[in-house]
Parts: C-alpha cells; structure tokens; sequence
C-alpha cells in the first residue's frame, strides 16, 4: 500500500478533497471522502480520541484501466501542524455509517495492522462490488445496444405499420369510392330499367291509342261514307220534286178553286133559292156528292199521307239500321283482316319454326349418323388396336425368342473359346487321354486336331430361358463362368478317368448339358 508524504499533505493536516488520478485514460472513482476533525476547539476531545484516530484515509480511487483500487493511508502522531490528532470520517466510501464502530473495535483490538486489514478487505469488497458492477453496466450497456437495435427495429415496423395503414385506408378509402360509384350504377341502372319499362308501358299504351284511333278513323270514314250517300239521296231526290211552273199551275187552281167556293158562299148567304126548283136540287146532289168524293179524297189523301209517314218513318229506320250494319260489316271486315294479317303473321311464324325444327331435326339426325360413323370408325380403329397390340405381343415375343437364342449362342460360343483355352491350358497327359477318348482309331491313326477344330463340335441346344442372365454385370458373369469351367475341368477329369472311351463319349455329352444347366442355375 502507498503511502502518501507529509509534505504532500500539507502543514494543517486537513484534507480539502478528493485527489484524481488518470491512468492513460481511466476514469478516477472518488469512493470515500474523509473529512478532518478540527480539535483546535477542543482539546479535551482530543485527548479522548484513541491511537487510531490519528489515523486517516485520504483518499481511494479507482484506476479504469487495471480495474484495481488504490488507498492512501496517512498514520497520525502527535498532532500534523500543530493541529493535534486528526479522528476519521463519519464513514469511508460505500462503507457509509456502517463501517464506523466496525473500523472503531478492530483499531481497538489490533491497532493500525488491524485497521489496514480492515480497510483492504473493505476495499476488496468494494472492489468486488465495482467489478459487479462493472459488469452490470457492461450487460446493461449490452442490453440498451440490444434495446437500441430493437427500437430502431420496432420503429422501422412502426413506420411500417404506419405506412400499411395509411396505404390500408387508402384502400378503405378507394374500396369506399368504388362502392359508392357501384352503388350509384347500380342505381342508374334500376332507374334505367324503371324507365326502360315506363317506356315500355308507355309504348304499349301509344300502341293501343294508335289502333283505337285508326278504328275510330275507320268509323269516321264510315259516317262519311253514309252521310255522303244521304247528300246524294237528297240531292236526287231535290232534283226529282216538280218544277216551279207546276207549282204556280197548281197555286192557281187552287186560287180560282178558293174563289168559286166563296162565291158560292156567298151566294148561299144572300138568301136561299127556292129548294124546290130543280136545278137547285141538282145544284146541291152535285154539291154534296163532290163534298163526298172530296171527303173521300181528303180521307184518302190523310191515310195516303200516314202510309207515307209510316213509310219514310220505316225506311228511315231501315237506312239507319243499314248504316249500323253497314258500320258492323266494315269494323268486322276491318277485324278480319286484321285477323286474318295476323293469322298469316302466326303462320309465317309457324313455318319458319317448322323449318328451324325441320333443319334442328335434320342437324340432329346427321349428328347421330356421325356419331354412329365415329362409332364404327372407333370400333374398327379398337379391333385394329387390339390386332396391332397382339401383333406387337407376338412380335415381342419372337423378340424374346431371338434374344435368348442369341444370347444362348453368345454364351456356346464363350462356352467353345473358354474349353478351347482350357484344352489348351491342359497337360499333355490328360489332352493326350481326351484325344485317344474322343477320337478313337482314327485319332491315333492320324494327326492331332487343331483348336480351330474343336470349335466346330455341335454343342446341345440351350432353352430359351438361358438368355435371361443376360442382364448380368460382366464381372459376374465372368466369375461364374470361370467357377462353372473348373468344375467342368474337374468332372471330365474324373469321369475320363474312370470310364471307357464309348461311356467316356456319352459322358461327355451328358456333362456337356449338365454343365450348361449347372451354368444356367448358378
């Protein structure tokens, strides 16, 4: 521990503050403050003060950079400066109040040893609490990195959300329009089709005021007709009436018949003739008979005048009757024809639905006969489907067929190179003893037979199931052939051996098809 000198401390032995020392950019902790106790004002206290209270801390600091703590300690004495003895702190650093009476009974017990082995293993404690936190702050400042890292995270998505919002009411805003617009044509359209029907109605309406006028023109034209019929009867009738020099005649006669008759009144009034002559007898028969043919023609003339009225009366009503027959005949010609347009309009109608049906009915029955071609065409393409693919079956057939013959001549034709190797390959003795088994006189008579020769020897034929070990790797196939060749090599051995030549013979033919079904089984 470093102590610091007295000089250093000044005269008054009074510590104003703290001292802070850097260590190549550390950070000096001021960790405790010891103040100095003034006994100046009273001596007797100092008197009290027990040998450890000249002792004082002055300062702790904490060097950032070797992370370890340095203490100054100064031991008191009789007085520095004259001031007298000096009595610590109310607490030293992070020890605070607590560490007083504890520092107080170990300088008791031990003195300044003790109290220097207190204070280091404050300041351990306090060292290991920096430390603590040290790290502490270390992992908060990681985590305020981290929580940094995740604002600007939480911000972007923030902003993120913010503009998805913004865009999503947007999108409200624009789904909203559009719905509105949809709305609103869907409205223009249901008032459209209102007025689209009105029209309609309002069309179906002028329709029938159309033909109800053109009836109520027909009937026009009718009272015309009739009233232009009665003019011409009139006027006929106004040229046929009598002229007017008969009508003066007539006038005058009735003037001078007017006359007479008053004359004869007159003359009746003036006094009366004597009735007894006879002129005036027959004066007054002819009077009176001509009163009575006059009465008579009056009386004819009144019922001749009533017939008459009766007469015009009914022929009035007649011709009124005829005009109304007249009007009913014309409206219902006006109806038949009207009927009968339509009729024909029905008719046309029905004939071009009649053609449309007889072209439907048509279209309809070459549709069957096409599709009854097209299922003839598909049965005859199926039945030669069927005879192509049993044609193909047989051909891969006869594919198999040559497969396996080919590969079971590839396999006698290996089979004759590797016993020509083999013959080859054998010692004199055992070829010599083949050739004397196979060849008889004649192969003792004459030369040997070359290899080339051998070759030619029919073999016995192979089924055609030999042909399916064809799909062998060839290293297999090789190594079953080589094992398949020595048990060859080692059975003709033995059976040459120990039979004849004639049994030697058959046996080699037999071992010759054993060994081609031992080959085919291996």
């Amino acid at each position: 521990m470093a102590r610091l000198p007295r000089d250093e401390l000044g005269t008054k032995g009074s510590v104003r503050g703290t001292r802070e020392r850097r260590h190549r950019g550390s950070v000096p902790l001021l960790l405790t403050l010891v103040e100095e106790r003034q006994t100046r004002a009273d001596p007797a206290r100092a008197q009290r003060l027990p040998a450890w209270g000249r002792v004082r801390i002055s300062a702790c600091f904490l060097d950032g950079e070797h992370q370890r703590l340095g203490v100054v300690c100064v031991p008191g004495g009789g007085g520095w400066g004259g001031a007298g003895p000096q009595a610590p702190g109310p607490g030293c650093g992070a020890a605070g109040d607590q560490a007083g009476p504890l520092m107080q009974l170990s300088a008791d017990a031990s003195g300044e040893s003790g109290l220097t082995q207190l204070l280091m293993s404050e300041v351990l404690k306090l060292q290991r609490k920096a430390q603590d936190l040290t790290q502490l702050l270390s992992s908060k400042d990681d985590l305020i990195k981290e929580l940094r890292v995740k604002d600007s995270l939480l911000r972007k998505h923030q902003e993120r959300v913010q503009r998805l919002k913004e865009e999503l009411e947007a999108g409200s805003r624009e789904l909203k329009r559009c719905k509105d617009e949809n709305y609103e044509l869907a409205m223009r359209l249901a008032r459209q089709s209102e007025e689209k029907g009105a029209a309609l109605m309002r069309t179906r309406d002028l329709q029938l005021e159309i033909e109800r006028l053109k009836h109520s023109l027909m009937k026009a034209e009718d009272d015309c007709r009739v009233e232009r019929r009665h003019t011409l009867k009139l006027r006929h009738a106004m040229e046929q009436r009598p002229s007017q020099e008969l009508l003066w005649e007539l006038q005058q006669e009735k003037a001078l018949l007017q006359a007479r008759v008053q004359e004869l009144e007159a003359a009746a009034q003036e006094g009366t003739p004597d009735k007894s002559s006879p002129y005036i007898q027959v004066l007054e028969a002819d009077w009176r008979q001509a009163l009575r043919e006059h009465q008579e023609k009056a009386d004819t003339i009144l019922s001749l005048r009533k017939d008459l009225r009766q007469g015009e009366a009914l022929r009035a009503r007649c011709l009124e009757e005829k005009e109304v027959f007249e009007l009913q005949c014309l409206a219902l010609r006006k109806d038949c024809e009207m009927y009968k347009d339509r009729i024909a309009a029905v008719l046309q109608q029905m004939e071009e639905v009649a053609s449309e049906r007889d072209q439907a009915i048509a279209t309809r029955e070459e549709l069957h006969t096409q599709h009854s071609r097209s299922l003839q065409e598909k049965d005859a393409l199926r039945k030669q489907v069927r005879e192509l693919a049993e044609k193909a079956d047989e051909l891969q057939l006869q594919l198999f067929q040559c497969e396996g013959q080919r590969l079971a001549l590839e396999g006698r034709l290996k089979r004759q190179q590797l016993e020509t190797l083999v013959l080859l390959s054998l010692p004199p003795d055992l070829e010599a003893t083949r050739l004397s088994d196979k060849g008889g006189p004649a192969n003792r008579d004459g030369p040997q037979q070359p290899p080339e020769a051998l070759q030619e020897e029919p073999l016995p034929p192979i089924p055609n199931n030999a042909g399916l070990s064809g799909g062998e790797p060839p290293e297999k196939e090789r190594r079953r052939l080589k094992e398949s060749f020595e048990n060859y090599r080692r059975k003709r051995a033995l059976r040459k051996l120990q039979h004849g030549s004639r049994q030697g013979e058959a046996d080699w033919e037999n071992t010759t098809g054993s060994d081609n079904t031992d080959t085919e089984g291996s």
